[in-house]
This record gives structure tokens, C-alpha cells and sequence, in this order.
């Protein structure tokens, strides 16, 4: 069982979170409308992980990520699941390079399918994990405009490195991929070498990937 705070303005939407979470074992400690609400809520609290919307009152802007970035700068390790109905690019790049021990995701409402995934989703993120919606990484490597290290990457490695951003091991990469594990393995691999990274960083190595992003502009 979690504890789960969520910040979402939408009443309906927030309610129905509520619904999901309780029903699937999990106990919401609060769920708030706004930022302020939700940074009162965590020092309250304390939760196991957060939920929060981008657009929330009073501007209806990047409240929600802006406020991720504040909680986690202040209560690391605080697991954070961004659930938003748009990628915030500026904001969105700061939040997945900037670090931290705890787990991230940053999810489409839209294109969260299944209840299921959802909620695999938060117990990953919760479990320390990285898991990015594939959407979010396409906006955010369209935003690049300078040659960077990216560009070596073969399709298929681009593949790989994309399934690695959604949180999935080399195991779930390889029944995804419809390939064995070694492959998986192999192209992971190259993956470190060509961008310089190290192998045992964990889901680390996804937040040094998405840092080669920044160059591009807001």
C-alpha cells in the first residue's frame, strides 16, 4: 500500500484518482486543487509518492511542475508522477535532468489506456524507477537543434533507449522488442558508449540521456 497525495484542479478527475487509488489498495492521505494546497499537504503528510497535474491555479501555467521540482529539491527522496495532458518542455526537461535519488514519471492523461498501467506505472515510479511516456520523449528530442551525442544511435538502439526512458528493464525491453535479452544487452551497450555513460547508474542513466536535451529551445 502507498501513500499517495494528488494535485489535480480538476474536481471530477481528482475524485476519480481518489476512486482509483482507494480501489487498488493504496491510501490517498490528500487530494488538493492547487500548489500551495500540495506543498502544505507533503510537509503534513509526508507521502510515499505524488501525483500532481502541470496547469493549476492561480495561473493555470507550470504551477504543478514547478512545485514537483520544489518538493523534490526539499524532501529527497520524494517519488514524483506527473500526470498532465501536454508536455511542458521547459519545465519537463529541468525536472527529468535535475537529479535526485527518488523515482519520476511524467505520464499523458490521454494515453494512459488502462487502469492497470496506471497504477504499474506509480509503483514503479514509487519503487525508484523512471517511467516516461514515449510521447514526452519524442516532444522533447524534437526540441534539440544542435548535433549531440543522440545522433549516433542506430533506429534500433533509438528503440531501446526509448523503452529504457518508460522505466522497463532489459527484460521487458526484449519481449517488447520481440528480441532476446543478450540483444538487448548489446545495444544497451552502445547506448552507454556512444553518449559516454556508465553502465551502473541505474535509472540514472536515463536522467544523464534526457540531459543531452536541453540545448534545444523552450
Amino acid at each position: 500500500m502507498l501513500r499517495v497525495v494528488i494535485a489535480e484542479d480538476a474536481v471530477l478527475l481528482r475524485a476519480g484518482l481518489t476512486e482509483i487509488l482507494t480501489r487498488g489498495g493504496h491510501e490517498v492521505a490528500a487530494a488538493v486543487g492547487d500548489a500551495t494546497a500540495l506543498a502544505e499537504a507533503v510537509e503534513a503528510h509526508r507521502p510515499d509518492v505524488v501525483i500532481t497535474d502541470v496547469r493549476m491555479p492561480p495561473d493555470f501555467r507550470d504551477e504543478g511542475l514547478r512545485a514537483a521540482l520544489d518538493l523534490r529539491a526539499r524532501y529527497d527522496p520524494l517519488p514524483v508522477l506527473v500526470l498532465s495532458q501536454y508536455v511542458a518542455t521547459a519545465y519537463a526537461t529541468q525536472l527529468l535532468t535535475g537529479g535526485g535519488q527518488a523515482g519520476l514519471g511524467y505520464l499523458l492523461k490521454d494515453r494512459v489506456g488502462e487502469v492497470g498501467e496506471f497504477l504499474d506505472a506509480l509503483r514503479r515510479v514509487a519503487e525508484g524507477r523512471t517511467v516516461i511516456d514515449p510521447e514526452v520523449v519524442r516532444v522533447l528530442l524534437g526540441r534539440r537543434t544542435a548535433a549531440t551525442p543522440l545522433d549516433r544511435l542506430t533506429p534500433r538502439e533509438r528503440e531501446v533507449l526509448g523503452l529504457m526512458a518508460e522505466g522497463f528493464t532489459n527484460q521487458g525491453i526484449a519481449h517488447r522488442l520481440h528480441v532476446t535479452e543478450a540483444s538487448v544487452v548489446k545495444h544497451a551497450g552502445n547506448i552507454f558508449m556512444k553518449l559516454d555513460l556508465d553502465p551502473a547508474e541505474g535509472n540514472r542513466r536515463v536522467l544523464a540521456v534526457l540531459a543531452h536535451l536541453r540545448g534545444g529551445p523552450d
